[in-house]
Parts: C-alpha cells; sequence; structure tokens
C-alpha cells in the first residue's frame, strides 16, 4: 500500500483497496458457491432436488472377519428339514463363489481387491489370498483347470492354480483380448461358461441412471475363451452381477438391479430370461413390468422391451443365482432358481437381506417367489447383521451362500 500512495496518491489507494476488497468477496462467494455445489458421488447421481438432504446413503461393505462365535447362526432361519452351518469365515469382503475341478472354492471380492482360495480339511476350511490390489475383482470362472479373472477393466487367467495355491503362477493377461471399459460405476464384473463353452461377461451402465452408448455398456456379452468372437448377448441390462443358465433349455437367466432414486417402492429389480440373443431389456426407458422411467423419457418406452420373468422387490439387491439340479433338496426344489438379495440401502424400511427361491416353467412361465433363507434383517428395528451374496450348489447338493458382510460362508443341507 506504501508504494500505491507514492504512484498515484491516496484517491488510487482508496481505489485500489476498493478493488481488492471487491475481489476478495468475489474469491469467497465463488469458493462459496463451490463449495455449496460439491461433486455428487456416484450413488446419488440421479437423485431429485427434492431428496438432496434424504439420509439415504450406501451402508458400510463391512470389511471385516467377524468371529465365528459372534455370528448369530440361530436367527437364519429356512424351511424345515434344512440346516445351516457355518462352513467358513474370516475371509474378508467374500463374495462371488465357483468351485474348481478339485474341490477348491475360489471367491471373488469388490472392495478389498482381493482373490481367496478356501480349501475345505474335512472339519475345517482353510483359507488364503491367491491375487490381491485389483480393482473390484468380482468376476471369476473355472475351466480346465484355469481360474478366468475379471476386474474393472483387466481380465486374467491362472492356468494349473489348484495345484499352485501357495505359489500362483504369473496369470496370463487377456485384458486387451476382452477389450472391456474402464468406467468403474456398475462395473464391477460377473461372469460364467455357457453349456456352449463360450464366457459370459456382464458389463453394467457406468450410472445410477443415463443415456449410454449401447455398442459398450448396459450389456451381457458372449466370448471366445481367449477373449475373441465378442457378441453382445443382451442389451439394455442395467447392472446384473449374477446369471444362470436353465438346465433343460441352456437359456441364460439374469439377476438385475433396478435404479435408485425413483423412490421407496421400485423400480423393483429383476430376473430374466434370454431368449435370442441381443434382446432388450429396457435401460434406461423401461424398468421392471413396464415402469417408464422419469428422467429419461421417450414415446412408447417399454415397447419392443422384453420384461421380466419375475420381479425381486424394490431395492432388493439382487446378486448371485443359480438353478437347483442337485439330489439333496426335496424334488420340488428341482431347477428352482436360488436368488441372494444382498439388502437395500436406498429405502426408507430396509428390504432384502435373504436368499429366496423362484419357481418358474423353462419358459419363465406361471413365475413364484417364496422366502428360503431368512433372518438376517430386523424389520422391526429397520436393522440387519448380514448380506448374503452369492450362492452356489456343491456335488452333494448342499448350498454354499457367501455373506459378504461378515466375511462368512453358510451351508445349507437337507435331510428328511
Amino acid at each position: 500500500m506504501h508504494a500505491t500512495l507514492q504512484a498515484g496518491g491516496p484517491a488510487r489507494a482508496c481505489l485500489t483497496a476498493t478493488a481488492l476488497a471487491v475481489l476478495t468477496w468475489a474469491v469467497a462467494a465463488t469458493a462459496a458457491e463451490a463449495q455449496d455445489k460439491k461433486p455428487v458421488p456416484g450413488w446419488a447421481q440421479g437423485r431429485p432436488a427434492h431428496m438432496e438432504n434424504s439420509p439415504l446413503a450406501p451402508h458400510p461393505t463391512g470389511m471385516k472377519a467377524t468371529p465365528a462365535d459372534q455370528i448369530p447362526l440361530a436367527k437364519i432361519k429356512v424351511p424345515a428339514g434344512f440346516k445351516v452351518e457355518l462352513w467358513a469365515h474370516g475371509i474378508v469382503g467374500g463374495r462371488t463363489m465357483v468351485r474348481g475341478d478339485k474341490g477348491t472354492i475360489f471367491m471373488g471380492t469388490r472392495g478389498i481387491g482381493r482373490v481367496y482360495a478356501v480349501v475345505d480339511k474335512g472339519a475345517t476350511r482353510e483359507h488364503m489370498v491367491i491375487a490381491e490390489g485389483l480393482t473390484q475383482p468380482n468376476g471369476l470362472a473355472f475351466r480346465n483347470g484355469s481360474l478366468f479373472v475379471a476386474a474393472i477393466n483387466k481380465v486374467l487367467r491362472y492356468d494349473n492354480i489348484e495345484a499352485n495355491l501357495k505359489s500362483p503362477p504369473k496369470p496370463v493377461e487377456l485384458t486387451d483380448a476382452f477389450n472391456l471399459p474402464p468406467e468403474a460405476h456398475h462395473n464391477w464384473k460377473y461372469m460364467a461358461f455357457g453349456p456352449d463353452g463360450k464366457l459370459y461377461v456382464q458389463v453394467g451402465a457406468p450410472c445410477n441412471i443415463c443415456g449410454i452408448n449401447p455398442e459398450v455398456h448396459g450389456q451381457i456379452r458372449r466370448y471366445n475363451a481367449d477373449g475373441t468372437g465378442m457378441e453382445i448377448w443382451a442389451r439394455g441390462v442395467r447392472n446384473t452381477v449374477g446369471f444362470d443358465f436353465h438346465p433343460k433349455t441352456g437359456e441364460l437367466w439374469f439377476t438385475d438391479n433396478g435404479r435408485d432414486w425413483m423412490g421407496d417402492d421400485g423400480p423393483e429389480c429383476e430376473l430374466n430370461r434370454v431368449s435370442r440373443p441381443g434382446e432388450f431389456f429396457g435401460f434406461p426407458y423401461c424398468h421392471a413390468n413396464g415402469v417408464h422411467d422419469v428422467d429419461f423419457r421417450k414415446p412408447n418406452p417399454c415397447a419392443g422391451v422384453t420384461l421380466p420373468v419375475i420381479t425381486l422387490g424394490p431395492h432388493v439387491g439382487p446378486l448371485g443365482m443359480q438353478f437347483y439340479t442337485g439330489l439333496m433338496f426335496p424334488a420340488a426344489y428341482k431347477e428352482r432358481a436360488f436368488v441372494a438379495r444382498r439388502g437395500s440401502w436406498n429405502r426408507t424400511q430396509k428390504t432384502g437381506y435373504d436368499v429366496v427361491a423362484v419357481s418358474a416353467t423353462a419358459e419363465g412361465k406361471n413365475a413364484r417367489l417364496e422366502p428360503f433363507m431368512t433372518g438376517f434383517l430386523d424389520t422391526q428395528a429397520n436393522t440387519f447383521w448380514g448380506r448374503p451374496a452369492y450362492v452356489m450348489q456343491m456335488p452333494d447338493g448342499a448350498l454354499l451362500v457367501s455373506d459378504e458382510f461378515n466375511g462368512a460362508i453358510y451351508r445349507v443341507s437337507y435331510k428328511k
């Protein structure tokens, strides 16, 4: 200021001080406005203005290894004749499950970046980390002695893995061949080999609700095992991270998570059937049993859309599903689809947190849903203690259910 007085006198000094004050105010106002307009987190994308202060937000995954004596097995309810045991625990973040030729259970994760191997020692199970530092390696498949691992935009193959669990081989890099998009939102993978020997891989929508490039996102793809020959097998799929092939027809059936922020009661999540290659399932214009989207509109939005075999409930978070083909359970369960509903975050009254059984014809007709494994949710307190994520049938016909929240696997068996 002293230099300014010398150069321009008191008037200029006053002007400079005023300009400085205005500039300071403007910077402060801009900063305040920027703070008011913080970037919206991915899970809040599509949230309407009137719900800006909603307390709804994703529940922490857990990322814990709950001690066995602290897992309340007695709270789990199954139909008469069924039994639930704690089969394995301490597997932090474990979700997807596939079984190797020699009986190893491989588990993928979403948040923790690890892939586990679980080995049955008879009375106990031992687990070990066979890969880590990956970005959401949720997608696993096993074929001819090799474990396929899909992260967000990376695909790896671990050959002869069951003979090298304690010193896994360097994986074969298949990332360029599969050419998966890099966006993270709703792109943690699920994949499975079909009865045709092809590898089916999901590519979700990079958003809660948005317009997408239908050649890149919102799909289920089909590949040769080496990543060649890509075909788009299903379109308009928001977020499937669980599918299986019907034991009679070989057709692909998949769960799909409904969009957020359209209310407590919808759109409902879905169980779908692909009856022809390239079939369209509605995203982002049409949801559930013909619900028109409020943000993405077009004339006749549900025209040409394949509607679900059955809706699974609003915001229930369906992940893994598998058709039952075993001999242990009663005959009525043959060819039913077991679906793990991980549970809601974006609903005032929580829902899901269970495993349900869906019966339907091979053509997807006369579908009916009934509870199978419940007790993880306290509806009166509106709290939960576990989150079923994936289901897998064992050779003896028992059903394994992973609980990501507690880092556990339950075994469900039946005895007359």
